[in-house]
């Protein structure tokens, strides 16, 4: 069978090839109802398929958007890179959503792969070890947002939340509630989310005059975070309250207190820095730091799409606060 062109879609509209172009390109500005209404139904007869490939070619822009995530399986990556898919799909691009299990290398395979298939632009929730490679992009004018983390040491568009900040006011409000025996749950401090969040907690216990307790502190994978709990909670003094750094945190610590036979609320108290869904169908009320996530999609996009329409603006980091809920 053989392939259906523009110019076979003319002859059938009775129009010309120039026409059917403005109308594939969405430049309706001279064209009359009835003349869209010809072209369509040529489209649908002819069964006719755009050739995109020879578009890009032409416009020297595919219309793709590349989004790297550092960890697919966290919430709110998920509602970052759907409030990105939603922005530019008004304009007619399409995201290719990529996750790097917060692995360099996999993260240096995606951008390469994703620059080889010559995509308008990155969207990148940073691994913060490939700088050289961010640098590279930065020194040749490419398009890049950086999201959730930050990028030490080069100037970039980023977009993130107050993390010490948030979690220092959600330790300082356990401290107001009476609890001085405050532990820390946190995935390996190799990102600046985490370290942020741990400095938020130091700060809280320094300020009201509370000793920092290592033991208190737990950093392990998640594979090894029930038998860190497990450590923690064979203390003598054992804590009655803890700040879950993240939701996959949390998550280990809620099968961890159910094999325990303990509660959330009656047996520990606990605030989780991150995005739940459906947290507000669980028994016991639990505090939630929010990161208002589609916000920061959606800027995120929009820096983006700025440097591709090549709008000049300085790289700048925009921090967006957080809400405890």
């Amino acid at each position: 069978m053989e392939k259906v062109t523009m110019a076979d879609v003319a002859r059938e509209a009775g129009v010309s090839k120039s026409t059917v172009s403005q109308y594939l390109n969405k430049r309706y500005e001279y064209m009359s109802e009835k003349t869209k209404q010809k072209i369509e139904m040529a489209i649908d007869t002819l069964g006719y398929q755009p050739n995109f490939l020879a578009r890009s070619l032409k416009q020297k822009r595919t219309s793709l958007i590349g989004i790297i995530v550092a960890n697919i399986t966290h919430y709110f990556s998920t509602e970052v890179s759907r409030a990105i898919e939603d922005f530019f799909h008004q304009y007619d691009l399409q995201t290719i959503v990529c996750n790097a299990d917060d692995d360099p290398d996999k993260e240096k395979k995606y951008i390469e792969m994703l620059r080889a298939k010559q995509v308008d632009g990155l969207i990148i929730f940073p691994t913060g070890k490939n700088n050289e490679l961010y640098e590279s992009m930065i020194n040749q004018g490419y398009p890049v947002v950086f999201v959730d983390r930050k990028v030490e040491n080069l100037d970039v568009f980023s977009v993130i939340t107050d993390n010490t900040e948030s979690t220092c006011k959600a330790i300082q409000h356990f401290i107001e509630n009476g609890h001085e025996n405050i532990a820390f749950a946190v995935q390996p401090l190799t990102v600046s989310t985490r370290i942020e969040r741990l400095e938020g907690y130091k700060k809280a216990l320094n300020d009201a005059g509370l000793e920092v307790n290592p033991n208190y502190i737990i950093e392990a994978s998640i594979p090894e975070m029930k038998k860190k709990l497990e450590e923690l909670f064979s203390l003598d003094v054992k804590p009655t309250a803890l700040f879950a750094a993240n939701d996959r945190v949390f998550i280990a610590l809620g099968e961890f207190l159910k094999e325990k036979g303990m509660k959330f609320g009656k047996d520990l108290d606990v605030v989780v820095f991150d995005n739940i869904p459906f947290s507000q169908m669980l028994e016991t009320t639990l505090s939630f730091i929010i990161q208002p996530a589609a916000k920061m999609g959606t800027k995120a996009a929009e820096l983006l799409y700025q440097q591709i329409r090549k709008e000049d603006h300085d790289p700048e980091v925009f921090v967006f606060p957080s809400d405890i809920k």
